[in-house]
């Protein structure tokens, strides 16, 4: 009997070993010899249903290669080889890690999106090294306390899980500066979130948070904040001292008044579309010196205040969808690119007008303005018509720049010396003759806006583009696009992409519809693996 056990025992080892060998040979052997020199291994989409063990001992075991040649004076010196910095394991079938994963501890880069993983391993805890954690699209409910001990993390992405609470602890991610948890299914979000304070983006969008802690104004870094798709019946008065907000999503909620933003100058789009907004005040609009996009579609909004002539920046206003039945004169004194008024009950202002776009219904609102001499509004504001020509002044030279308006000009270049406008955020180029997106902004690395509509752009370079870091709004519509490179969907800072108006055919018109996050997975998904 001890025989035919031991005999047993034997053919379930050999058994599992055959099984494991099977797995690892799902990873090529020159796949990891490239890995060892390289420090990073790519196996997504590869119909994974573990790790393989190799994977895990990459830096443990000794190479096959090395069986093959032991020579001390061969140039491939298996033994000098890289630590495993970066693993990508997204796109598989996988629904659970080991805690072998602690034989990674050099990890700065962990990519699992879009897999089945339940739960992760206690062990993800001593990747201290671990800078970007990457576990979207997945099952997962909860997340180990551990995770509050990446005090490296910068990026972390946690969007379409199902999860129901954050862990305690989250706020000793102090160096997080990208978090997304959008897609879950929280109900409230820790105050101690408050302490995150080198978070630059948040997104908490399609959750079910029916408020937002006071203490999150205490991000003082905060640049960008989504609450989009929630429950949430009013906003804590706090959020309007975020001084660095620029992005504010809050569409698709149960709003029924708008903030107001007295410190929020950098703030460039509000977005509060679909909820049930009645009143859209002077107090609202008076503190919004820097926005460019304005949506208050689909509301109850029944007027619009002569003040909305403040928002000197403003380029896109969606109105469409509301109550209102007449529009102030004063509104085509705006330099608007894109006006919606569908859906309204409007009687001052004949179909036929709206029908042919906001530039005829701001010509039409100008004609109407009696001429009863110059207003407050009517004020001279200086732009490029009414300062010294060029010759005598030289913009480029003045570092301290943010903001550089050239549109409606006949520019087709820029000159190099503009590298030198470091603080420079934003730039309007749109009603030019550009053909490509000028190379001296690929190295201007602080800008977080470029707007080049109605030009003759015909190509953007996706890599240079890429590491632009900063960028969070491009707008390239009514260019000469054949084609959107799918590499423009590694983008990930990208929040506001405008490609409308091109004679590309794919992405469709569907896709862009969507908004940004669609389109730029859209166009992840095309990227040849």
């Amino acid at each position: 009997m001890s025989l035919l056990k031991g005999v047993a025992e034997k053919n379930t080892r050999a058994g599992f070993r055959a099984e494991r060998r099977e797995v690892d040979a799902a990873v090529p052997q020159g796949l990891l010899k490239a890995a060892r020199k390289s420090g990073q291994l790519n196996l997504s989409g590869r119909n994974l249903s573990e790790v393989p063990q190799c994977v895990w001992r990459i830096n443990v075991d000794i190479p096959e290669e090395a069986n093959q040649n032991l020579s001390f004076s061969t140039t491939e010196r298996w033994w000098e080889q890289t630590d495993l910095t970066k693993l990508i394991i997204s796109n598989n079938k996988l629904q659970s890690l080991t805690d072998d994963l602690r034989l990674l501890p050099a990890l700065t880069v962990l990519d699992i999106h879009d897999n089945q993983l339940t739960s992760l391993p206690s062990a993800i805890g001593e990747l201290e090294n671990l800078q970007k954690l990457n576990v979207s699209h997945n099952k997962l409910q909860i997340l180990p306390e551990e995770i509050t001990k990446l005090r490296n993390l910068k990026g972390l992405y946690l969007q379409h899980n199902e999860l129901t609470c954050i862990p305690e602890g989250f706020e000793q991610l102090f160096n997080l500066e990208d978090l997304d948890i959008s897609n879950n299914r929280l109900t409230t979000v820790p105050a101690s979130f408050s302490s995150l304070s080198s978070l630059v983006r948040l997104n908490l969008s399609s959750n079910q948070l029916k408020s937002l802690p006071a203490e999150i104004s205490g991000m003082k870094k905060l640049k960008h904040l989504d609450c989009n798709s929630n429950l949430l019946e009013t906003v804590p008065p706090e959020l309007a001292n975020m001084e660095s907000l620029e992005l504010l999503y809050l569409r698709r909620n149960k709003l029924r008044f708008l903030p107001e933003f007295p410190s929020c100058r950098l703030l460039k789009e509000l977005h509060v579309g679909e909820n049930q907004i009645e009143i859209l005040g002077p107090e609202h609009l008076k503190h919004l010196n820097s926005i460019l996009v304005l949506d208050l579609r689909d509301n109850k909004i029944k007027s619009v205040p002569d003040e909305i002539t403040l928002l000197q920046s403003l380029e896109r206003l969606d109105l469409s969808n509301n109550d209102i039945s007449s529009l102030p004169c004063s509104l085509g004194k705006l330099h608007l690119k894109f006006l919606a008024l569908e859906g309204n009950p409007l009687r001052t202002i004949r179909r036929e007008i709206i029908n042919k776009g906001t530039q005829e219904v701001l010509k039409y609102l100008r004609s109407k303005i009696k001429d009863d001499g110059p207003s407050q509004s009517d004020s001279v504001i200086e732009t490029a018509m009414t300062l010294p020509s060029e010759s005598r002044v030289n913009v480029h030279a003045i570092v301290t720049l943010k903001i550089l308006d050239y549109r409606n000009n006949f520019l087709n270049s820029l000159p190099e010396e503009m590298e030198s406008l470091i603080r420079l955020q934003t730039i309007n180029l749109s009603f030019n003759r550009f053909k490509i997106l000028p190379e001296v902004l690929y190295h201007i690395p602080t800008l977080e806006t470029i707007l080049i509509s109605n030009n003759q752009v015909g190509s953007v370079d996706p890599q240079k583009m890429k590491a632009m870091e900063n960028l969070m709004t491009l707008d390239l519509q009514n260019n000469d696009l054949l084609q959107i490179p799918p590499e423009l969907g590694n983008c990930v800072t990208l929040r506001t992409l405008l490609l409308d108006g091109n004679p590309f055919r794919v992405p469709r018109a569907a896709i862009l519809m969507k908004g940004t996050a669609a389109i730029l997975e859209y166009l992840r998904d095309r990227i040849p693996t």
